[in-house]
């Protein structure tokens, strides 16, 4: 927890530049974690409960064209 509260300090106390580029780099960071966690769930099935779901809505007529 120490370090979280480090971070938040370290974080408050940035210039509007290098915030922007602390924001930049994060929302990066975040993203890539993210496709990595939902590459693994796809690989280990985790979310094929929710395709079968999805397509038996589709071929139940179920869904709306966006």
């Amino acid at each position: 927890m120490n370090n979280i509260l480090e971070l938040e300090k370290a974080v408050q106390e940035l210039s509007r530049h290098d915030l922007k580029i602390f924001r930049d780099w994060f929302l990066d960071f975040d993203a890539k974690i993210w496709d990595k966690q939902f590459e693994e769930d796809v690989v280990a099935g985790r979310l094929d409960a929710l395709a079968d779901e999805a397509i038996r809505d589709l071929q139940a007529g179920r869904c709306a064209d966006l």
